[in-house]
Formats: C-alpha cells, sequence, structure tokens
C-alpha cells in the first residue's frame, strides 16, 4: 500500500497494543485494555468488510450447553473441569449482559429446549441422568437447571418430551455487535478492517506485523482470530465450519425459545418469525474442518430435511438466506488464553461458545498483559 506521512502518523505510528480480530474477543480485549491502560494506543486488524469467522455469524443463542452435550463432556473432562466450563460460560454470559445492557442485544430469557429422537437412547440416558447434572451444576445457579416438558410445539419424529433448561435465553447477534463496535469507537480505539496480518516477528522490545497492505510495529500484539489462530501459529486451535440457513417469513409461528438436537449438532429458533437452523458439521467432519466461508449441498440438505420433517412437519417452508461461520476447536473446551512470546498473547479457541465466552476471555486475555 502506497501509505503517505499522514496516512502512517495517524494510523500506524506508536501503537502500543494491536488486536488481530474484531469480533467479540477482540473488541472486550480492546476495551478492558482502555480502561488499564487509558492513554495507551490501541489497534484493532480486521481481515473482513465485517467482523470474520463466527461473531456476526452466529446462531444468538445466549446457552452454556444441553443436557446430553454435558454428558457427553463428561466422557472426556472430569467433573471439576465440566462445572468449571459451565461456570465460566454462565460468568461470561453475565458480563457481556452488564457491559452491553439487555436492550441493546435484544436478550430475551425464554430457556433452551432439547429434542430427542425417537430411535436410540439418548431421552432414556438423560432422563437417568437429570438428578446428577442437576447437583453438579446446583452450586453455580443455585436451582434445580434441568427439567422436561411436553413437547407443545408440534416437532416430528422426537420423543414427547423435551428438555428444558430455564437458564438460558437468546440474543440478537448483529445488534449486539454493533453495540460493541459503538463502545469501542466511543473510546477512540481505531478499527481497519479488509487487513489481513500474515505474519509477526518478534523483536527486542516490540512486534513486526506483516499484512496485505502494510508492515508496522507495535509493542504488543494480542491474538483474538479464534478458528482462524493456526494461520498465526496456535497449532493447538482446529477451525471448523458451521453451517446456517433461515426460512422466509412463517405465518403463525410459535415456536420459542433456542432448541438443541443430537448433543448440541443441530440448534434452532425463531427470529423474526423465521426458523433459523444450523450445524450438521459432524456429518462431515474432514471437510467442515476448513475456514472457507461456504455451504455444501451435503449439509445443506440435511437441515432442510430437518426443518421440513422434525421442526415443522405440516408447514410449507422457503429458505431466504445460507451462510457459514468458523468456530475455534481443540482438545479441550476450555479456551486457550497464554502468552507466547515477550508480547505476544492469545485468546482463542472458544469451542462454539463463543457468546457465553466472548466477553470474558477478552477480558482475561487484556489481562495477561503487563
Amino acid at each position: 500500500m502506497n501509505l503517505s506521512y499522514w496516512e502512517y502518523k495517524s494510523w500506524l505510528a506508536n501503537i502500543d497494543y494491536t488486536i488481530v480480530g474484531s469480533g467479540i474477543v477482540g473488541l472486550t480485549c480492546a476495551l478492558h485494555l482502555k480502561q488499564r491502560f487509558p492513554k495507551a494506543n490501541i489497534l484493532i486488524l480486521e481481515k473482513g468488510a465485517l467482523p470474520q469467522g463466527a461473531s456476526t455469524k452466529n446462531a444468538g443463542f445466549a446457552c452454556f450447553g444441553s443436557m446430553s452435550e454435558l454428558l457427553s463432556d463428561l466422557k472426556s473432562h472430569s467433573e471439576e473441569e465440566v462445572v468449571e466450563l459451565v461456570k465460566i460460560r454462565a460468568e461470561g454470559l453475565r458480563q457481556l449482559r452488564c457491559l452491553l445492557g439487555d436492550k441493546a442485544i435484544n436478550f430475551q430469557p425464554f430457556g433452551g429446549h432439547e429434542l430427542f429422537p425417537q430411535q436410540g437412547d439418548l431421552y432414556e440416558h438423560c432422563l437417568t441422568k437429570i438428578e446428577y447434572l442437576n447437583s453438579l451444576l446446583q452450586p453455580i445457579f443455585k436451582d434445580k437447571v434441568f427439567s422436561f416438558v411436553p413437547n407443545r410445539f408440534g416437532f416430528g419424529n422426537v420423543k414427547e418430551q423435551l428438555g428444558f433448561n430455564a437458564f438460558e435465553g437468546q440474543i440478537h447477534t448483529g445488534n449486539m455487535m454493533k453495540a460493541l463496535l459503538h463502545e469501542v469507537h466511543a473510546c477512540g480505539i481505531s478499527i481497519l478492517n479488509q487487513i489481513h496480518v500474515i505474519n509477526y516477528i518478534q523483536c527486542c522490545d516490540s512486534v513486526k506485523i506483516e499484512t496485505n497492505a502494510f508492515t508496522f510495529s507495535s509493542t504488543h500484539l494480542l491474538i483474538a482470530t479464534n478458528g482462524f489462530a493456526s494461520e498465526l501459529g496456535v497449532s493447538e486451535v482446529m477451525p471448523a465450519r458451521n453451517q446456517v440457513l433461515i426460512t422466509k417469513p412463517i405465518q403463525n409461528l410459535k415456536i420459542k425459545g433456542t432448541f438443541h438436537l443430537e448433543q448440541g449438532y443441530y440448534y434452532f429458533r425463531n427470529i423474526d418469525n423465521r426458523i433459523l437452523l444450523g450445524g450438521g458439521r459432524h456429518l462431515d467432519s474432514k471437510g467442515e474442518t476448513t475456514t472457507e466461508l461456504r455451504s455444501t449441498p451435503l449439509i445443506q440438505k440435511a437441515l432442510e430435511d430437518l426443518l421440513k420433517k422434525t421442526i415443522l412437519p405440516e408447514v410449507d417452508v422457503d429458505i431466504e438466506y445460507s451462510w457459514s461461520g468458523i468456530l475455534g476447536l481443540h482438545s479441550q473446551k476450555k479456551p486457550i488464553l497464554k502468552q507466547i512470546d515477550s508480547t505476544v498473547f492469545c485468546g482463542v479457541g472458544l469451542g462454539g461458545m463463543g457468546v457465553a465466552l466472548g466477553s470474558l476471555v477478552g477480558q482475561r486475555l487484556a489481562q495477561l498483559v503487563d
């Protein structure tokens, strides 16, 4: 890029903290850095015209996990680890609501539901474990979390009982991100879009940052790109594409709340009298381990079949939008917060729980810096 003296001095000189990624983590991190260091010069770099990845592409679930998902986690995590995961997710949601306010993000505490297929023993397994899960989570919520309620929504090909979690809710993803961006701009923090960080080199007392448009130096570098973190050397994080579709408006749509199926691999909700439905990456785990933002016929067909056979079995519906987002997964579901080099840090690997975890991870990433 052919930068003028004015451009360089105004946007790229004397940068104290450079944050890669303008999603929930990156923006929240910037706000907390500004609180800690009011005179600091903070720059956020975003490779998309809008925040890429998952922050503007998620389903807007303010949730911490369904019964079957938590039971699945207990197979690879200890009880203490699973309880800690739920605790930090719940704390992250509280922090997000406190930071922006419920009105700004259109938070609605309608609860979360889980559908159980007629075939298989998943329902019976959750039925036998519900008291156990409630006892595990009671210290966090001071009340019973999970229960069963009748299938009053007319779902097809599922058990007549749904799992229910009264502590979950939903938000408007776009409003949340616009509110975060408003807070960041109000603090005088700069954001440069369509700037792709290609590499960085640790120097004695600074970091040399190479982008698709220019090269500059910053005192600190903070990586908040989640699903794209492996591109900057955080090899523990694996990208995972999640595909989403949304219908045209549906008359008299009575579905209210958030809904999960198959240990959280499918999810749907009502937004503006439309059904938003996403997931299905387990159908092609290898193919969905990618940072390519596109939809595939295999998973789109599975989503459409689920919509027409299970969610709205007696309603003619048309699809109006489809898109995909990129999650950041790793072997454990706890986010990766660490110092990579003397002045390089990362907060990534949110495991599909970015709405719940993003603000907390952003705060903790800012706290890593001296």
